[in-house]
């Protein structure tokens, strides 16, 4: 047996150390805003009702027959898509229009439905 004193074994890191800096806070923000207004069915399926629309874009009255909802609940969804920068909301007397903002979508669109009209990026 070896007199010598063996160095304790050092545990290797759990993880290798990051390659480069956090995502900015404002972008982690702004993509957190982007995917929860996103994250409910209902608006997922009202961008693919405005996407698909001859001129596109609807109006709340478009939407409601589309769905079993009060025209109140349906504006509380395009609120909150208009607040995320989905929709572009266009005020023509005492309707009001919606249309995509597909700059806003450019992050995710890989992740919609490729039998949208949305142009989808390989």
């Amino acid at each position: 047996m070896s007199s010598a004193a063996t160095a304790p074994a050092v545990a290797p890191a759990c993880a290798p150390a990051p390659v480069g800096p956090p995502l900015p806070r404002v972008d982690a923000e702004q993509f957190a805003r982007l995917f929860k207004a996103l994250s409910d069915p209902t608006r997922l399926q009202i961008l693919s009702i405005i996407e698909v629309a001859p001129s596109g874009e609807a109006c709340v009255c478009d939407l409601t027959e589309a769905f079993d909802m009060t025209q109140p609940a349906i504006s509380h969804h395009l609120k909150i898509l208009v607040e995320a920068g989905v929709l572009n909301r266009n005020k023509r007397g005492s309707w009001v229009w919606y249309s995509l903002n597909p700059g806003q979508l450019e992050p995710v669109k890989h992740l919609l439905p490729k039998r949208r009209l949305l142009p989808i990026v390989s």
